[in-house]
């Protein structure tokens, strides 16, 4: 049957995608300026100290990310209950999540702790193998309050209050710039760390940034009717398996994203250390324009969370087509970015009067320009995974993803890195092959969901 949406129900959408997708990006790229400003920092720190922290910034966020797939599946699951009008359920699905975020962040500290026998391990150069270990060892602690803030985005996005988000991050990564300023460089009497004062810095704000929100949940007058922290001990198991059941495709999804572009760095660093620090550069960049579509893609999956209660077919085709639109656009204005300006861009990561830097500039440039080229398949392969979350479908993209990124992404960045000796840019143009399939596969994948399930039903049915 054909779902037929009305141009006000399109611009309706559009309306709430922006009030909540705004705030999220905004909060996402305030979330990542704490990385870029790492990377800025000790880009004019030395090549070796920003090199040590490509890598290490890339195992913190590879771990990260894959975490946060108990914090993403309690987008679509609390949107439900708080549709539904039961804000007892939002509660305890929030506090599960957060329960399963925590262990997996114990289990990841052993990881960090031994980052640098890893880095070793796979071949990186034994000084900035050193220092990203140095790194490490104190980034690890901020794990905890990185993935409790996931949490808590959760439950301000189920509730519609994205504005906190942007506001807790914002203040964050403000306090990062000033921290890092006087770790970094031994400003303001306090001593001179380098990659361990960039460490200190980022846990410190992420706990800034955790406090503000927490403090928001639990003494909102129209957030107390959740009382979020009640009973927070209490085991709520049918609750945790949900959680788990939706949340665990969703982190090996990420892992397999993560992990591709995390393979590609320790190709980089084959390479050597001109090669590493570029990719350090422009994944930062890459990084942060991504945090605009990840934010598109959450509010995708909190409003497809909330229409699926009503079981509304063309409002769900709707929402969907909002944020697409939304998704082209950003992606479309960061393409044109990327090619008019690579030098200004690929230069305010370096010190111009250091003999390193040319060469480093050199190969950052060619890969911002392959940047491009990907930059709409990126898009679109986080938004429709977004979506398909949205209607609790997390298996059957996590095949997907696995096999675009691990089965056809990898292989051809070795190929053209290595055997056909690319270098670089043949690393970087494997990405462009891996995120198209997946992207391709994926709004297939929802675009069958919506046509066959039907509406009567949406709610309810197995979502695979």
């Amino acid at each position: 049957m054909q779902t037929v949406i009305k141009r006000s129900e399109v611009w309706r959408q559009l309306s709430i995608a922006l009030s909540l997708g705004l705030p999220l990006v905004g909060s996402n790229l305030a979330q990542s300026l704490t990385h870029v400003t790492d990377t800025i920092m000790l880009g004019w720190y030395g090549v070796a100290e920003l090199a040590a922290v490509a890598l290490g910034a890339t195992m913190f966020a590879i771990l990260f990310i894959v975490g946060s797939g108990f914090a993403m599946a309690a987008v679509p699951l609390a949107a439900s209950a708080e549709a539904a009008g039961r804000p007892w359920r939002a509660r305890r699905i929030i506090r599960m999540a957060a329960w399963l975020s925590l262990l997996y962040s114990a289990a990841s500290v052993p990881v960090m702790w031994h980052a640098e026998w890893i880095f070793l391990t796979f071949g990186q150069p034994e000084p900035v193998a050193k220092l990203a270990g140095d790194y490490m060892r104190i980034a690890l602690f901020g794990i905890f309050p990185a993935m409790l803030i996931m949490t808590l985005k959760s439950f301000f996005l189920a509730v519609s209050q994205a504005r906190i988000i942007l506001w807790a991050t914002l203040i964050g990564a403000a306090f990062n710039l000033i921290a890092n300023y006087a770790l970094i460089f031994g400003n303001f009497g306090f001593p001179e760390m380098g990659v361990q004062g960039a460490a200190v810095a980022s846990v410190l704000s992420q706990t800034l940034a955790l406090v503000i929100l927490v403090v928001r949940a639990t003494t909102a007058r129209d957030l107390r009717h959740y009382a979020l922290l009640r009973n927070f001990w209490r085991l709520e198991r049918p609750v945790l398996r949900e959680v788990f059941r939706l949340g665990w495709p969703i982190s090996t999804t990420l892992v397999a994203e993560t992990g591709f572009f995390g393979i590609c760095a320790v190709m980089m660093g084959w390479l050597g250390r001109d090669s590493l620090a570029a990719h350090g550069i422009v994944i930062e960049i890459a990084s942060l324009v991504f945090m605009i579509y990840l934010g598109l893609a959450n509010a995708g999956t909190a409003m497809l969370g909330r229409a699926s209660v009503r079981a509304d077919r063309a409002s769900l085709a709707a929402a969907a087509g909002a944020v697409l639109i939304l998704t082209g656009v950003a992606a479309s204005a960061v393409i044109t970015v990327f090619l008019v300006i690579p030098e200004t861009i690929i230069w305010a990561f370096l010190d111009r009067d250091s003999a390193d830097s040319e060469q480093v500039a050199r190969i950052a440039i060619t890969l911002i320009h392959v940047a491009a080229l990907f930059q709409l398949a990126d898009a679109v392969q986080v938004v429709a995974l977004g979506l398909l979350r949205g209607l609790q479908d997390t298996k059957i993209p996590m095949l997907f993803a696995t096999a675009g990124y691990m089965l056809l992404g990898i292989p051809a960045s070795y190929l053209l890195g290595f055997l056909l000796d690319w270098g670089a840019a043949g690393i970087w143009v494997g990405f462009i092959f891996g995120l198209t399939a997946t992207a391709t596969l994926l709004l297939l994948r929802f675009a069958l969901r919506l046509r066959r399930v039907p509406v009567a039903t949406m709610a309810n049915d197995d979502m695979s």
